[in-house]
């Protein structure tokens, strides 16, 4: 069995680190206190061809796969996790649903567009009453005419307030729980769409984060995505492919504290030493490096299965479970080698520790990724 990347993959993966080492980490700081996405960076990324991982070339994308998605995500995430999930939500959570259950003309219409950067591409299941609970959304969906008209709030948005696509979901039907929920298209430009409430978060502060209101919002027919009722199929399918890119994430910020774990324990000297020299900090350093050969190996596992069209709900539960723990214990003992110098902001491992926490919470919680791993291996239960 060969553990090697192909060459093609270790292209992407120099390329993303180059990208990520020049452009992104110089201004991660700075963005993270100013609480903005630099959109500078975009332009520049759509150019690598980092927009468009899962569009095929006919529509302008890359049509590289998961794999290379994952591969370049580990990047970006290293240097800025608030860059890396913008570029994993565009991808996996509004590119991908496009990709595999858009229509000709909807293909036609949106991919270009994503894969060039034209626009952001946004993903809107959750609602401020209903999180972990997606069957039970509340945002209704009814058809009048050659047109659909969506009323409902959605919370914790990533680029909602930028995005020129939102995959957005409301049930036909209340009573029927998933069996109600439809798929939808929704361009900001549509009458009743509104931006609400902008989120003053912990972490990832370069990335925006928004409520979207649906106020008898019109949506075309032709743009709804797939068939009435067959949403929560869609948003499930998705999730697979966003949880995949949520691991790559949280195995970026746990590289990052253990680049810089490792060089301040080199530099660092106490009682005449540096601090590398001392066995707490060393089973730290270990622990990071063994837990990101696991977490790289079930990242990697789950995108080439979902590449090969086979299952991997389970794997990609897996997957983002252990590696976004592994990132928060990567962060907290970042800091702690660091001592008082990691609890400031003149080094980096206090932003990795706010970073990390949401690893655990979006695309499904940890908790969720049990209950998910659970089924998997427990099957139907009498």
């Amino acid at each position: 069995m060969d553990f090697n990347l192909p060459e093609e993959l270790q292209l992407i993966q120099q390329t993303a680190r180059d990208f990520a080492d020049r452009e992104l980490a110089p201004l991660a700081r700075r963005l993270d206190r100013e609480e903005r996405f630099h959109k500078e960076h975009w332009a520049k990324l759509a150019g690598l061809g980092f927009l468009g991982f899962l569009i095929p070339e006919k529509y302008g994308g890359a049509g590289l796969g998961n794999l290379a998605l994952v591969i370049a995500l580990e990047e970006l995430n290293r240097a800025c996790a608030s860059t890396g999930v913008t570029v994993s939500v565009h991808n996996s959570l509004a590119g991908g649903p496009v990709v595999k259950f858009g229509s000709e003309g909807q293909k036609a219409r949106y991919l270009p567009k994503l894969a060039s950067g034209e626009i952001f591409g946004a993903y809107a299941l959750t609602e401020p009453g209903h999180g972990s609970d997606a069957a039970a959304l509340e945002t209704r969906a009814v058809l009048k005419g050659d047109r659909y008209v969506l009323n409902g709030r959605k919370a914790w948005i990533t680029s909602g307030a930028m995005a020129g696509l939102v995959i957005a979901f409301a049930t036909v039907d209340p009573s029927k729980r998933s069996k109600g929920i439809t798929a939808f298209l929704v361009e900001p430009s549509f009458p009743g769409f509104k931006v609400g409430r902008h989120e003053k978060k912990l972490g990832i502060r370069g990335s925006e984060t928004v409520e979207l209101v649906f106020e008898d919002l019109e949506v075309p027919g032709v743009n709804r995505l797939g068939e009435e009722g067959g949403g929560f199929a869609i948003a499930m399918d998705s999730l697979n492919g966003g949880r995949i890119g949520i691991a790559a994430q949280a195995i970026g910020i746990a590289q990052a504290c253990l680049d810089a774990s490792v060089r301040y324990a080199r530099e660092r000297r106490q009682f005449g030493r540096p601090i590398a020299h001392f066995q707490p900090v060393q089973w730290k350093i270990a622990g990071m490096a063994a837990g990101l050969e696991l977490a790289r190996t079930l990242a990697h596992k789950a995108a080439w299965l979902r590449d090969q069209g086979q299952p991997h709900t389970r794997e990609a539960a897996i997957a983002k479970l252990h590696a976004s723990e592994l990132a928060n214990r990567a962060a907290t003992d970042a800091v702690q080698i660091h001592g008082g110098a990691g609890y400031c902001t003149d080094f980096p491992v206090e932003r990795y520790f706010r970073d990390a926490k949401v690893t655990e919470i979006y695309e499904g919680t940890s908790e969720i990724q049990r209950l998910v791993i659970a089924r998997g291996v427990l099957g139907d239960l009498p």
